[in-house]
């Protein structure tokens, strides 16, 4: 039988809260080596799908293997071990305040290295240098454009060599021309380093400039996946709608509204 070759594989996952079902049956499959981008709208269920993914929220059904470890029924070694191979950049950056950029970096190789200090600060320059951030690493995040932020937590991810690069809305809060930067030092990670990308945004502009494969979530289930060109051919209608960016059918109360609010005033 031959070897997967996939390096995340997702399956029957559900999770709710209350009475909302957030995620409804997902399936998924990523290849190694592969750039999915997970697109949807907010509320979509993308996020909550993330954070099942990297194992910071335990689902209601389903599995989630990466690397052939099924991270919800490992051990704490299996999963001390898994978290050596996978880098995680959040939509904030989440950088500590209170440590300079290279602390930031370095903390990663200190919590699971045993590598002497000198050692730790060559590769927090190296990982710094890589996303053009070698100036800063005295500098604190306060002192920090938005897009450095953001580059920074990309070398904080990078600092132990993943093999699984997981990014949550990248792109969010940036200029176009700051955005566009980040999409192309992703593609370049993927490039030098041969790593798995998995990108959640709803960023249409980020998806189809970084993308292998897309999967397009709403309420909870993936309406299409694919190559990007295929993405763009489906014909269903609320993946027409997201894509053309066209806002969901109005209804009777909205229109009276904005016909209220266009009525001329009286003259007092």
């Amino acid at each position: 039988m031959a070897e997967s070759n996939k390096a995340i594989e997702v399956h029957g996952l559900r999770q709710s809260y209350g009475d909302q079902v957030v995620l409804d049956g997902i399936d998924l499959g990523v290849e190694a080596g592969e750039t999915l981008v997970i697109l949807g709208g907010s509320g979509s269920g993308k996020s909550t799908l993330l954070r099942c993914l990297v194992g910071l929220e335990r689902p209601d059904a389903g599995t989630v293997s990466i690397q052939g470890t099924q991270i919800y029924a490992a051990g704490s070694e299996e999963i001390h071990e898994l978290r050596q191979r996978i880098g995680m950049a959040f939509q904030s950056g989440a950088l500590f305040g209170s440590m300079t950029v290279g602390q930031n970096v370095e903390l990663p190789l200190t919590e699971y290295t045993r590598l002497p200090e000198s050692t730790r600060r060559i590769i927090v320059r190296i990982k710094l240098a890589l996303v053009g951030l070698d100036g800063a690493v005295d500098r604190y995040p306060s002192e920090l454009s938005g897009g450095m932020r953001k580059r920074a937590a990309f070398a904080r991810a990078m600092a132990l060599d993943p093999d699984l690069l997981f990014c949550d809305e990248p792109s969010a809060g940036l200029d176009p021309v700051t955005a566009a930067g980040l999409d192309r030092l992703l593609i370049q990670l993927k490039e030098v380093f041969g790593i798995t990308l998995v990108v959640v945004t709803h960023s249409l502009d980020s998806a189809f400039e970084i993308a292998d494969r897309i999967a397009l979530i709403h309420q909870g289930r993936f309406l299409v996946t694919g190559p990007p060109e295929r993405v763009r051919q489906c014909p269903d209608p609320v993946v027409r709608r997201f894509l053309e960016r066209r806002p969901e059918e109005e209804t009777a109360g909205s229109h009276r509204f904005r016909q209220w609010m266009l009525e001329e005033e009286p003259v007092g």
